[in-house]
């Protein structure tokens, strides 16, 4: 006899970035979440090079040497789970959105597959397509179509499967990082628009999302690489106490202190050039929706930065908060500062597991 429901099922979220390999292991038992383990490994622990390019927008190791740190972690954290959800980075994707003229449900998908050659860079047969309605809820019979379309380069979902393979895991799905955000960070009753600002190390990545559907998202170059980079250059100093200092000091007030008072000079233009790029998407999303962001959600290894919440306050005047995607999963009180620290770099792969509970 079966007892359905009795033993917990577990999935991994896997966040392959670019200096750092992310995992979590999520439980499900009577409707309760709880985090079952955790894991990260740099890429510098491994290798002498990041697990990225910055030439090409795919993987620069081969895939076994990728599976060789997602093993690291998965035997370090004594992981048993094999079923696993990995993210592809929003650089590596696609995205844009467009209209069709009204139809029947049936000619959608080929619709939608005409109108993709127009807006794809790569020829069709060398990418994966996916695509959602925008305005299934709201839409009435006659109006267009809203859709949002992601493009995946094949090589890029290739690579996965591979990396899957070597590390003996089970392959449940591939996902854009930003799906992740959006399941980790906004609560299922959230109607308002909410900006996911992803900070991480290779890029930044701005995401508006509107009653919980996906509308706009953009990414530039400006990422905590760049801005250890600067401090290392500036300082005259080697790139992993530029890192320290970084982390350390931030852009947060001045006080009599001439290392963090350099820290901050640099790191001020960088700090405001990022907000100037998000400020053009939330104008940009006001210019073809008419609607304002309404809160704010920073996420990402930069996130954490001292002074970086309020300078994001100071300009956009908006609700400002720091992502938390541990915030409705059980876990052990002791965790409770070290999960509040880490949780931005680690919203993503969180996403992620929450999708593997969902299947």
């Amino acid at each position: 006899m079966q007892f359905l429901g009795l033993i917990p099922k577990k999935f991994l979220g896997i966040d392959i970035g670019t200096s750092a390999v992310k995992i979590v292991e999520l439980s499900r038992w009577a409707g309760r979440k709880k985090l079952e383990n955790y894991g990260e490994i740099s890429a510098s622990v491994l290798y002498k090079k990041p697990f990225r390019t910055f030439e090409k927008n795919t993987l620069s190791l081969l895939s076994k040497d990728i599976a060789k740190a997602v093993k690291a972690v998965i035997e370090e954290a004594k992981i048993k789970t094999r079923q696993a959800v990995f993210t592809i980075p929003d650089f590596s994707t696609f995205f844009t959105s467009f209209e069709l003229p009204s139809m029947s449900i049936e000619e959608l998908p080929q619709a939608v597959k005409s109108e993709a050659r127009r807006h794809v860079p790569l020829p069709l047969g060398e990418v994966t397509l996916d695509w959602q309605l925008l305005n299934k809820k709201t839409r009435r019979e006659g109006q267009r179509f809203e859709i949002l379309l992601v493009t995946v380069p094949n090589e890029v979902i290739n690579q996965y499967k591979e990396i899957a393979q070597d590390s003996d895991l089970e392959l449940l799905a591939l996902e854009a990082e930003v799906f992740g955000l959006m399941r980790s960070l906004i609560d299922k009753e959230e109607k308002r628009t909410v900006a996911l600002i992803d900070i991480g190390a290779r890029s930044t990545t701005c995401s508006i999302i509107d009653k919980r559907v996906l509308k706009i998202s953009h990414s530039f170059d400006i990422s905590g690489d760049i801005l250890t980079e600067r401090i290392s250059k500036a300082l005259s100093l080697d790139y992993e106490t530029a890192r320290r200092l970084k982390t350390k000091y931030g852009i947060s007030p001045l006080m009599e202190n001439f290392e963090k008072k350099s820290v901050k000079e640099v790191l001020t233009p960088l700090i405001a050039l990022i907000i100037r790029e998000i400020d053009k998407v939330f104008k940009e999303f006001y210019l073809r929706k008419k609607k304002e962001v309404e809160k704010i959600i920073l996420a990402g290894g930069v996130a954490m930065l001292p002074g970086l919440q309020d300078s994001f306050k100071d300009y956009f005047k908006k609700e400002i908060e720091i992502a938390n995607p541990f915030s409705n999963i059980f876990f052990s009180p002791i965790l409770e500062e070290t999960l509040k620290e880490m949780g931005p770099a680690y919203a993503i792969a969180v996403g992620a597991a929450l999708r593997g509970l969902e299947l």
